[in-house]
């Protein structure tokens, strides 16, 4: 072989590397950015919690992100889940972005720090969506301050601890998605690289990834692109593969609630669906059969439909402007 192709071979790693970098700190550079604007932060009495508001003039609607998100994945969910017209407040959870995790917190204050969010913003009641691992502490909120919830929708939301072959198995994709959500560079190389392995990953099986339309792969995309910068994430996504679950405490809940849930879920099994149905007085049950952890973009206008009309029944005396009932527990 000439030398000035031993040359070639030689450098083509070297250029490869070169321009993943440039790719990497270009994305970087942006999800920074990104970040860096559009919330605000309130002091309460859990710390410091980071949140944005958006959207129109209706009914308030506190959404809840996910493992991995923060205040602009909440942003996401109340685009993607209520569309136009729906005032809504999108809190940073414990650990996420600028929110504060104290040693020791548990989801329960997780759900009076949404109440003294409220206080802060002068809202006495809210309609809550919960997505994915935003479940648990929305389920509390309703819980521990039932006043101030008009009415309680999950979204592939976790719910109850569980047991068996399949659940082990969620478990150690919870694991290695914690894994990777550590450190900036091992999630965008791997989301770049192995992104099949990664929707494997996150609940969404081969056939649902392979079936995807353009427009549900854009919001998937979004949802997956948008965890970006994780390492400003991470305390946040140790704290939810830890803390524990509400369990059988969610009987005490009296809001009317709605669960969205596709069957072939592998990441918040289908399960967590079942338990929050037989458990919660009067909950109501809408089950996909596909769609996995990205039912939310597989099955959008059909979870838009749901919601908002979940909402919209349950809307009376949910109007911001009302005096505040308190952000202890009980409120």
């Amino acid at each position: 072989m000439p030398k000035w192709s031993l040359i070639v071979v030689a450098l083509v790693p070297v250029l490869l590397a070169a321009a993943a970098l440039a790719a990497f700190r270009h994305d970087m550079a942006d999800a920074y950015r990104r970040i860096g604007s559009g919330s605000q932060v309130a002091r309460v009495p859990q710390g410091d919690i980071e949140y944005a508001v958006g959207g129109g003039s209706g009914p308030p609607v506190l959404v809840v992100h996910g493992s991995g998100g923060g205040f602009d994945q909440g942003e996401l969910l109340a685009r993607a889940a209520l569309g136009d017209g729906w005032r809504w407040i999108a809190p940073s959870r414990f650990g996420y972005l600028r929110s504060t995790l104290r040693d020791g917190a548990t989801f329960d204050d997780q759900a009076d720090a949404y109440a003294c969010l409220l206080d802060h913003l002068g809202i006495a009641r809210v309609a809550v969506v919960a997505l994915s691992h935003g479940g648990p502490s929305a389920l509390l909120f309703a819980v521990r301050h039932p006043r101030r919830v008009s009415s309680l929708t999950l979204i592939s939301a976790g719910v109850a601890a569980q047991d068996g072959a399949a659940q082990q198995q969620a478990s150690r994709q919870g694991d290695a998605l914690t894994a990777i959500f550590q450190q900036d560079w091992r999630y965008w190389l791997f989301t770049k690289v192995l992104r099949k392995t990664f929707l494997g990953l996150m609940g969404v099986d081969s056939a649902v990834a392979a079936a995807l339309t353009t427009e549900q792969r854009r919001l998937a995309d979004e949802v997956i692109d948008g965890m970006n910068p994780v390492s400003r994430r991470a305390a946040g996504t140790r704290f939810d593969n830890r803390a524990a679950m509400p369990n059988r405490r969610i009987t005490a809940i009296r809001a009317p609630t709605l669960v969205l849930h596709a069957r072939d879920d592998t990441l918040q099994l289908f399960d967590h669906a079942e338990y929050a149905a037989a458990h919660i007085p009067g909950a109501r049950l809408v089950a996909f059969d596909r769609g996995g952890h990205l039912l939310l973009a597989v099955e959008r206008d059909a979870v838009m439909e749901a919601t908002t009309g979940h909402i919209r029944a349950h809307a009376g005396g949910a109007a911001a402007g009302l005096a505040p009932a308190g952000c202890a527990a009980g409120g």
